[in-house]
């Protein structure tokens, strides 16, 4: 049996990042760049305006600029500049000529700045003249133009491989023209279920359910591989007999999958044949039960080149098993670097225990305090079996092995299942 630590470092040393393809921009977020990208355009491609005004030229105006403004910041009535107003440009338009000695030009947010000016005055700063403007405040003087190439050049490297595309590197990237992109590759992540007791959602009869229970791993491990970036592949439930195991294992070739998740049949029953079965096709097992509870018998090896990770079949185990050890190795077959969630560190609002000299990944509901700090409450029984504890959970409590006894206050670290904590329904930014 080894440590969780160890059990990590090994899965994810045989685990590397996915080849790449060129998807379209549509589908590129949440993805990993697998090359560096380069701009094919200039942003802006011109001079424009960042404020709808007057586009003017400051030599105009700074004649006598120091007598022209008042004591309070503004232009005193009596020494305001008029200036001709020539031309209107809207956004998407050119100014037809340049910009003339004592003239101004209306002009929008976003729209190129004419030939000769050098200055956008604030539509506020002025009397809104339609033929002749008054200027009421110089502020603007030189300002509020944005230059082209601003942002970046036609050429330039915009993102690095490895990147994580976000919404802001969508709009970079459409902004420079950029149509598709190649990044790595969706994991295609078997799911295989396994047991005679089993029974898939849509085949379950309230009115004659006889000793069958209906398979939530099926369920639960869907969502998780798709929330950590793999693409899942639902091979269905085997029965507990070697040749349907190996029937279900077989698709896996055929469906091409990078990694294959079972749960159930990796523990020491006498049905329990799915190491035996994985052994007889020529599966090479690196290691078998972890010092961990929930999850403590599970496996990982490679059958025929792809990785496996197969869990216990109990639902909570399942989820915690993938939570520490599936979804890294999904994020790291994805081209991500960041492969964890970070632990933050809470204060117990009741005394925990453990019995065994396990790490312990506890469910517990995880609130921020008044401090800012983190205070966490179990979700109730702990039972590897009873899932609803884990759904009322968004975190879990890491007890490592010798912290037998933590009483109420006591630190500690929680790993969180979501991205809701600290979340609230008051916008609180002042």
């Amino acid at each position: 049996m080894i440590t969780v630590g160890e059990a990590s470092a090994r899965i994810l040393r045989k685990i590397h990042p996915l080849d790449a393809e060129s998807v379209p921009l549509e589908r590129a977020a949440g993805r990993v760049l697998a090359g560096r990208v380069v701009a094919t355009t200039t942003s802006p491609p011109w001079d424009n305006s960042s404020m709808d005004g007057y586009a003017i030229r400051s030599a105009d105006l700074v004649i006598g600029e120091s007598a022209l403004q008042s004591q309070t910041g503004g232009v005193d009535a009596s020494r305001r500049r008029h200036l001709k107003v020539v031309a209107t440009i809207a956004a998407g338009q050119y100014a037809l000529r340049p910009l003339g000695a004592g003239e101004a030009m209306r002009i929008m947010t976003g729209a190129p700045i004419p030939l000769g000016a050098d200055s956008v005055i604030r539509i506020e700063d002025t009397d809104r003249g339609a033929e002749r403007v008054a200027v009421t405040d110089l502020r603007d003087l030189r300002r509020n133009i944005r230059r082209a190439g601003e942002d970046f050049t036609e050429g330039q490297t915009l993102f690095e491989p490895a990147t994580e595309v976000r919404a802001a590197h969508l709009g970079v990237l459409a902004s420079a023209a950029v149509r598709e992109v190649s990044v790595c590759r969706k994991p295609r992540v078997a799911i295989l279920s396994s047991g005679d007791e089993l029974v898939e959602l849509r085949d379950y009869s309230l009115q004659d359910p006889g000793a069958r229970i209906i398979s939530a791993n099926s369920w639960t491990l869907h969502e998780l591989i798709l929330g950590a970036g793999g693409e899942p592949v639902d091979l269905g439930i085997a029965a507990d007999t070697p040749a349907s195991l190996r029937e279900k294992l077989e698709l896996t070739q055929r469906e091409r999958c990078d990694l294959i998740i079972t749960s159930a049949g990796v523990s020491v029953g006498d049905l329990d044949y799915v190491r035996s079965v994985f052994a007889e096709m020529g599966g090479e097992l690196d290691f078998w039960r972890v010092r961990m509870r929930p999850g403590a018998p599970m496996a990982f090896g490679t059958l025929r080149g792809i990785p496996w990770l197969g869990f216990s079949g109990n639902p909570v185990s399942a989820m915690v098993s993938f939570e520490i050890f599936g979804r890294a190795a999904i994020r790291k077959m994805g081209g991500h670097e960041k492969l964890h969630r970070a632990l933050i560190p809470v204060r117990l609002a009741e005394p925990v225990e453990i019995a065994a000299p396990l790490t312990h990944f506890l469910r517990a509901s995880v609130t921020r305090t008044d401090d800012g700090g983190y205070l966490a409450r179990l979700t109730g029984s702990q039972s590897s079996a009873v899932l609803t504890s884990m759904a009322r959970a968004n975190a879990l409590l890491v007890v490592p092995p010798e912290r037998a006894s933590n009483p109420a206050g006591a630190l500690i670290d929680a790993l969180p299942l979501t991205d809701d904590l600290g979340m609230t329904s008051d916008f609180q930014i002042q």
